[in-house]
């Protein structure tokens, strides 16, 4: 799992750069270096943060989005399986931007949940194929910026008990984990926000829910056991080019969720997660390159002669992360450090 695709003019311009032609637009080479972590997995989500033009454009960042389509080919090509897109972006560009976006995930071959074309498609949950396991992710967002929907159903909003009769759907579908996505918090901060307890603590009592976590704060954001039930509150951001200077929103995580079945004689047969790890990343230097500040990752950094932004800029990233992300007890109760190199720290 990982946070939200923002894309900002910056982020455009460097795509246009790193294309082989002229007017063309390449975003395969800012995301690149998450492919060693993507690729392997069973089931790798992403946010699409806003909805997407035509090919051509016009483009527009904030504060109503219309980013170029072409950042999905990126998205589809790094291994990514499905995206959600429920945000407060969601219909910056109306009904047209909304059906745009859906139809360009199609056209990837990326699955969706989040918003939807028709009231028979919002009545669907999605339920993806993760190894011998199969996924239902249920979505909500906290707002829409001030903006109405053309129709109600048009994009999931942050609403616990629709969120627990949807995971209750899903089970009866055949689902056999239900992860909650919730897009909610206060922008760039290093805490959760009460709706973000209130809605995640609620999801996790409800009993159909096996693993939470969020996006839409922009920053790094701590990770909870609550009930032996993962939260993780805030993602950060997978890609952004923020005009606020604040060394926060340059800043994300990559979460990876090991789920193994209970099956011993005593076991249910439910799945659990048996391991959690988080992986810390920036994309603060000139070409904009997501790049992982893993212990491991500053090590063969520095043993490569490179770094993100600095040796002593990567160093601070990772212990700023590290620090907010084990803030409320994850490291205690046993979250750990994503490293290739095996787990642990």
């Amino acid at each position: 799992m990982t946070g939200d695709l923002l894309l900002h003019g910056a982020l455009w311009d460097q795509a246009a750069a790193d294309a082989e032609a002229a007017g063309e637009l390449n975003f395969g080479p800012m995301l690149e270096a998450q492919q060693d972590y993507v690729a392997p997995s069973d089931l790798a989500i992403c946010h699409m943060e806003t909805p997407v033009s035509s090919p051509e454009g016009p483009f527009a960042a904030f504060p109503s989005f219309n980013v170029p389509p072409q950042i999905l080919t990126a998205v589809n090509d790094i291994g990514y399986d499905v995206c959600t897109t429920a945000s407060n972006h969601t219909i910056d560009a109306g009904t047209a931007g909304l059906n745009r976006t859906l139809d360009a995930l199609d056209a990837e071959g990326l699955v969706h949940t989040g918003s939807y074309r028709t009231a028979a498609e919002a009545e669907e949950v999605m339920i993806a194929p993760a190894g011998v396991a199969n996924i239902a992710v249920i979505t909500g967002t906290y707002a829409l910026n001030g903006l109405v929907p053309e129709f109600p159903w048009q994009v999931d909003l942050l609403d616990p008990t629709v969120m627990i009769n949807k995971a209750q759907q899903a089970r009866a579908e055949g689902a056999d984990v239900v992860i909650g996505a919730v897009h909610a918090g206060d922008e760039y901060a290093d805490y959760a926000n009460p709706q973000q307890q209130d809605v995640a603590h609620a999801l996790v009592d409800s009993g159909e829910f096996d693993l939470i976590y969020g996006h839409h704060s922009h920053s790094v954001l701590p990770i909870e056991k609550y009930k032996d039930t993962w939260i993780v509150y805030g993602l950060g951001n997978t890609i952004a080019a923020h005009a606020t200077p604040d060394i926060r929103n340059t800043e994300g995580l990559m979460v990876r969720a090991q789920f193994s079945r209970n099956d011993d004689d005593d076991g249910d047969g439910a799945w659990e997660v048996a391991e959690l790890a988080w992986l810390p990343a920036t994309w603060n230097g000139p070409e904009h390159r997501w790049c992982p500040v893993s212990q491991d990752a500053l090590a063969a950094l520095e043993e490569g002669g490179g770094a993100c932004v600095s040796t002593e800029a990567d160093a601070a990233s990772r212990s700023r992360t590290k620090a907010t992300v084990e803030s409320m007890g994850a490291a205690t109760d046993g979250a750990v450090e994503w490293l290739l190199s095996g787990t642990g720290r």
